[in-house]
């Protein structure tokens, strides 16, 4: 099966349409406008890294989300190290993983919060996957800022590829001030992103500004009061962070 790869396409056909319109036409251009060679030489590699791109997103996509470990979800109670009574899982209207949480984590008690804000969520990547989704579970739409749980309620609070989409530091550390509210004191944040490092420029080219540096992140949890408790890679392309709340 390739529904990872499939959704990838779909929801960034605008890049992958750019690239193979910029791998046709620039051949062209090389030929019949009077360039010179510096000029040449760099629409030819202008064409190369296209391509390049292209095939890279592609096969990345397709072993992140398709091959590896990461959508079956299983390395989640894993990272936890125990079942939480409570959890919830917090998306940005694209839910690829409660109904697996579900069973992986039955016996406690989870719930699933919509946190899309067009106001700060502004990428059009956002905007499709959002009208492409069609998710099997009903999410509460909820403000990033006031999450729907009371004080030291959720055991654990999981954010699965959808923290990035909080574009402003001022947003994430909001976010996160709020994720310190609602969590116990002996509770975890499981933060799963991208990163913005060399391994998904390799993979993603200039699609990789949409992801957040590893300083970004760790910025972000010291400013919020969360300390890292541990982290691991699944594949070289995403990162998972354990937070634990700092008092």
């Amino acid at each position: 099966m390739m529904r990872g790869l499939r959704q990838i396409v779909r929801f960034n056909w605008p890049f992958y349409a750019m690239a193979g319109a910029a791998i046709a036409l620039i051949p062209v251009a090389v030929h019949r406008l009077p360039l010179g060679a510096a000029a040449r030489r760099g629409l030819d590699t202008a064409t190369a890294a296209a391509g390049f791109w292209i095939v890279a997103s592609l096969v990345t996509s397709w072993i992140v989300y398709d091959r590896s470990r990461l959508m079956r979800w299983t390395w989640v109670p894993e990272a936890l190290r125990g079942l939480p009574r409570t959890w919830l899982n917090i998306h940005a209207g694209l839910d690829e993983s409660t109904p697996a949480l579900r069973t992986l984590l039955n016996g406690s008690h989870g719930r699933v919060v919509d946190i899309f804000d067009p106001a700060e969520m502004t990428e059009p990547s956002i905007a499709r996957a959002r009208s492409l989704a069609r998710n099997e579970i009903a999410a509460d739409p909820a403000d990033f800022r006031h999450l729907p749980a009371p004080d030291a309620s959720i055991d654990a609070a999981l954010l699965l590829l959808s923290a990035h989409e909080l574009r402003t530091d001022a947003a994430r550390s909001a976010f996160f001030a709020e994720l310190h509210r609602v969590v116990t004191a002996r509770g975890a944040v499981v933060v799963a992103e991208h990163l913005r490092d060399w391994a998904n420029f390799a993979a993603f080219g200039p699609g990789f500004l949409h992801f957040h540096s590893r300083r970004t992140w760790t910025r972000c949890f010291t400013r919020t009061r969360f300390a890292v408790e541990r982290d691991f890679a699944i594949t070289p392309f995403v990162h998972v962070f354990i937070l634990r709340r700092l008092a």
